[in-house]
């Protein structure tokens, strides 16, 4: 018996944000519209975004596109590129007010605009003074946004496929991308999706890292299943801590916290951040404060018994402003740290948590690769779009509340290039190679016939070891290379994991093992590709060389699975209607 074939005009992998506006435009034209999703959608990573969407509404202060445009080029340290980055931040009032329109309940000022409050890295005139740019709902604002975004696409009838796992992209003899194949979890059945279009909007992989704010479903599996098909990964070296993770759980505090005043201490109860960033201090970007809270730690300053963290204080806020702008900061602080932020500071760390890299991607969610020198080919039929992907507006350090921008910009204009492409270029369906489920036929029999080998948890931890210690805030040379070494012999590892639970309904334990094969991917890229870029940049801190090189290495990274090299291409450094922001040190 075949594989059986589901037919659709676009199948979107991924139910969180990006997936979610991009199933929306196409559903709303007519295309008969998949999203498949591991979680029910409204589950997705997207729902923990806690502090805002970033856009120059000027509801409080004075503010233009132009500069969020320059923020968010010199928050990526000059490595994004700008013609998409212009795209995003012209693009973002415009997208905010559409959330509104869709029923998104943001704050409100008593104006009744929408409530704006500022965030690490926001400010007029180029870096001068700081802005409230970042468009909240309470400390819920990926909440409300997906929950916002799943209504309008029941309305527009998209068909969601729950708790489904997409296992492999499916590309013709041509190279283009015709389907996917599918995981039916609850039976345990393999599926294909015949598709004129798919578009991987699959979240981050930020569980490659043992301390993570992650949800236990960011494994990368777009990521593992384009480097499985032959293509690329850009720019895995840059991974952002955030600097404001629970000591000891990992759970997100949001920036939206120093946002309202909260601020850093040490262990002398001293406000550091103004000797790192006199003019931005706790609000400087985020690589910034992570690793000024880390030379806090390394100098003996840090709080606790073992001297490991350092305090985020909120009390001098009030009640009031806790308990109307940061509800669920109190709550996570009290479930998480045993401590009420009315009364006592929170113990926090920088925690990963956030995946600047990803599937090479333009303004348009085209993904794109290398191809007779041209670094712009597009590859039929496939697209990307949100954390997954990189096209690249984050560069080499993400500034905070642009995720939730990049989602619904950069999804919506995915659909509707997706729509462009399935209409124009794509009237009927390509035909399915012989094989298209072979690979996925083969990992699934791997598992159910592998004897003798580790167990998944077994694999997946040393995984994490691994990158936690060779690819943190601070790296050098020999930890790298060491790192390249040891992940090399855990991906041996993992080709050889048995799980003992044969069964085939609902079986968590082939899930995660299937994960693990996406999440060992993403593990190799990181290190390799941050073993090869010898500069500090953004999030990446190469202790022996401290320094950005822009002649050298002001250039994207490329890592292909196959013989796990590298290859670089040019950053994208002219915008599409303004001038060039040239690079200039960072400081703030």
């Amino acid at each position: 018996m075949g594989v059986p074939v589901r037919r659709f005009d676009a199948v979107i992998v991924g139910g969180g944000g990006a997936g979610l506006r991009a199933a929306l435009q196409l559903s709303e034209s007519g295309l008969k519209t998949a999203v498949l999703s591991k979680v029910f959608p409204t589950r997705s990573h997207t729902v923990a975004a806690q502090g805002g969407i970033s856009a120059s509404l000027g509801n409080v202060q004075e503010d233009h596109w132009e500069w969020h445009m320059y923020d968010t080029v010199k928050g990526s340290d000059w490595l994004g590129d700008q013609d998409a980055i212009e795209y995003m931040c012209r693009k973002a009032p415009e997208a905010v007010i559409e959330l509104e329109h869709f029923g998104m309940p943001f704050d409100r000022l008593e104006n009744g605009k929408i409530y704006q409050r500022p965030f690490g890295g926001h400010t007029q005139h180029n870096g001068k003074t700081p802005v409230q740019r970042a468009c909240a709902a309470a400390d819920r604002t990926g909440h409300a946004m997906l929950h916002t975004l799943y209504q309008r696409n029941v309305r527009a009838n998209t068909q969601f496929f729950v708790e489904w796992m997409a296992l492999d992209l499916i590309r013709d003899a041509d190279g283009d991308v015709v389907g996917v194949t599918a995981l039916e979890m609850e039976t345990g059945e393999i599926y294909i999706f015949h598709a004129k279009a798919v578009l991987f909007a699959t979240g981050g992989a930020g569980r490659i890292y043992s301390a993570s704010t992650n949800a236990f479903i960011n494994t990368g599996d777009g990521l593992g299943m384009a480097v499985r098909a032959g293509l690329p990964l850009e720019d895995m070296e840059f991974w952002q801590f955030h600097p404001t993770g629970v000591a000891g759980a990992g759970v997100l505090i949001t920036e939206g916290v120093r946002g309202e005043g909260g601020i850093l201490l040490n262990a002398d109860g001293e406000r550091f951040m103004e000797r790192y960033a006199p003019n931005l201090k706790d609000l400087a970007p985020r690589d910034f404060v992570s690793r000024s809270m880390e030379l806090e730690v390394l100098e003996g300053r840090g709080c606790g018994p073992h001297k490991d963290y350092v305090l985020l204080k909120l009390d001098h806020l009030g009640p009031d402003i806790i308990n109307q702008r940061l509800p669920g900061i109190r709550e996570i602080a009290i479930k998480f740290a045993g401590v009420d932020p009315i009364k006592d500071p929170i113990p926090v760390i920088p925690t990963c948590h956030y995946m600047m890299g990803g599937i090479p991607t333009n303004w348009r969610g085209e993904v794109v690769m290398p191809k007779g020198g041209d670094p712009e080919s597009r590859v039929n039929g496939f697209y990307a779009a949100g954390e997954c992907a990189c096209a690249s507006v984050h560069g080499a350090n993400r500034l905070g509340t642009n995720s939730l921008l990049d989602l619904v910009v950069f999804g919506k204009s995915a659909g509707d290039h997706m729509i462009d492409y399935i209409r124009g270029e794509m009237p009927d369906w390509k035909p399915l190679p012989a094989d298209a489920a072979g690979p996925s036929l083969a990992r699934i029999a791997r598992l159910d016939n592998q004897t003798g080998g580790e167990d998944v948890a077994e694999v997946r931890a040393a995984m994490q070891r691994t990158v936690q210690s060779r690819a943190g805030v601070f790296r050098n040379a020999a930890n790298m290379a060491l790192g390249v070494e040891e992940i090399a012999a855990v991906a041996e590892r993992a080709k050889f994991t048995q799980i003992k639970d044969k069964s085939k309904v609902f079986n968590t334990a082939r899930t995660e093992a299937l994960e693990l094969d996406n999440l060992i991917e993403i593990a190799v890229a990181t290190l390799v590709a941050a073993d090869g870029r010898k500069e500090s940049r953004g999030a990446h801190a190469h202790d022996d060389f401290p320094h950005r090189d822009d002649e050298n290495w002001m250039k994207h990274s490329l890592f292909f699975g196959e013989g796990r090299r590298m290859e670089y291409k040019p950053v994208h450094t002219r915008p599409l209607t303004v001038d060039y922001i040239p690079p200039k040190e960072r400081t703030f």
